[in-house]
């Protein structure tokens, strides 16, 4: 018999546009309010006309211990669904059944009052996750040296960045000690080494058979994480099973889709991109490509309006978010006096000498001087391959030309370099007046 700590069946929240966030400031604005209401039901078409569904028949179970990645588009459902199964907002259709203790990061300085203290607010977020006054004064130094934010733990929280909300709001949340914990893309705003001191955490809860659901747009952090994924797709279930064939799906969909920082106005773009399609130097089309090897990406794009000196930008961006190259047509001198109708423009890299990784092929068009974002999508996604060059040798690996002085020693080569090595003496020589470049 399974033993499940989340049970979902047909689970459903529809949402009613312009419906939210009407103030009734005075009785008459309550009663207009009302009549309106009245009209739309017995119309019978305008509530229909105005909701949508942010979750439509979602079904799945969670066994305990399971950690799953909950991955789609920006709009998909995946924080509707988290906030259901956190008791903040109610179905709409269907049941949620959780057994277990639950810890929910969902929103940055969810339950932290903005004039209160951080010390203040520690207790008060405690008391809304369930802990008592007791459990909260015995945890409360362990909670403030989790979050690293000591010295400001007596300053109101309106003064603290949204990065420091967040370390603190995750350091009391995590030492709830839940056995079930809800991730919502919350740990993006941190740095870096908070990050992955959430990371570490989470991994210590797995071994500790805690459930978590984890939502990121960050592919890396849900490889590390999940061995299953939940993809949605505009608020249904599309895929439930292994993370690579989940992340596929991802990826494909992905495929020529708005940059989530570009916003919802690409209606309003003069330029969209059609088709990027990405090859080697010899037009073959491939995804995944040897450390050292040229791409070629052929972009086909197509003008809403007349575009003035367009500036075309390919940059490349690891599964971990790190931003890790561009190519600027502006930059490299591919000057375009003007574009109008439809086109393609075609791009040959140098060797890449990324490490071996997942990338994720951004393309933007702006105004010249870096100007006024004319068109931002995703070109698609390939891997570099190498058997050594990781993630530990950084962004790119190149090899450098190294030189030496002392007695025992005996030239040798580089294992990617065509050139032996040299003693220091000999390459102070070939050095311009006697220096080293």
């Amino acid at each position: 018999m399974k033993d499940l700590a989340i049970q979902v069946e047909h689970l459903g929240k529809q949402y009613r546009l312009g419906a939210g966030g009407q103030q009734h400031n005075t009785l008459r604005d309550a009663i207009s309010a009302g009549v309106r209401s009245m009209l739309r039901r017995d119309s019978g078409t305008g509530g229909r006309r105005n909701a949508f569904w942010a979750l439509s028949d979602a079904s799945f179970e969670i066994e305990r211990g399971e950690s799953v990645g909950i991955i789609g588009l920006n709009g998909a459902g995946k924080s509707t669904l988290l906030k259901i199964l956190s008791r903040i907002v109610e179905p709409t259709t269907g049941v949620a059944r959780i057994a277990g203790r639950v810890g929910a990061m969902l929103e940055v300085g969810t339950g932290f009052h903005s004039e209160l203290t951080g010390r203040e607010n520690v207790y008060l977020y405690g008391s809304i996750l369930g802990m008592s006054k007791r459990e909260m004064d015995a945890k409360f130094d362990a909670i403030v040296a989790f979050s690293g934010i000591t010295d400001l733990i007596d300053t109101p929280v309106k003064r603290y960045s949204s990065g420091m909300y967040v370390r603190l709001a995750f350091a009391v949340a995590a030492h709830l000690q839940p056995e079930i914990l809800l991730i919502d893309e919350v740990l993006s705003v941190g740095d870096l080494p908070f990050q992955r001191k959430c990371m570490d955490f989470a991994k210590s809860m797995q071994t500790g058979n805690a459930t978590i659901l984890f939502v990121s747009h960050n592919m890396f952090s849900i490889k590390t994480m999940c061995r299953r994924v939940i993809y949605l797709k505009q608020g249904q279930v599309q895929f439930d099973g292994p993370t690579d064939e989940g992340i596929r799906h991802y990826e494909d969909d992905c495929s020529l889709s708005t940059l989530p920082w570009a916003g919802r106005d690409h209606d309003a773009w003069p330029l969209i991109i059609k088709d990027c399609v990405i090859t080697d130097d010899d037009d073959r089309a491939k995804k995944v490509f040897d450390h050292g090897e040229r791409m070629k990406l052929r972009l086909r794009f197509e003008t809403r309006r007349p575009v003035g000196k367009p500036n075309f930008i390919v940059a490349f961006v690891r599964s971990d978010g790190v931003a890790c190259c561009n190519f600027s047509s502006e930059v490299d001198g591919a000057v375009l006096d003007g574009l109008d109708g439809d086109g393609v423009i075609e791009l040959v890299t140098p060797p890449l000498k990324l490490v071996a990784e997942l990338y994720t092929v951004h393309v933007l068009v702006r105004e010249p001087g870096f100007q006024k974002v004319l068109c931002a999508q995703i070109g698609g996604t390939f891997h570099v391959r190498h058997d050594t060059f990781d993630t530990h040798f950084g962004v790119f690996h190149e090899s450098a030309r190294w030189s030496w002085d002392g007695a025992g020693t005996t030239p040798g080569r580089s294992p990617d370099a065509g050139e032996p090595l040299l003693p220091l003496a000999d390459a102070l020589q070939l050095a311009p007046s006697g220096g080293l470049e």
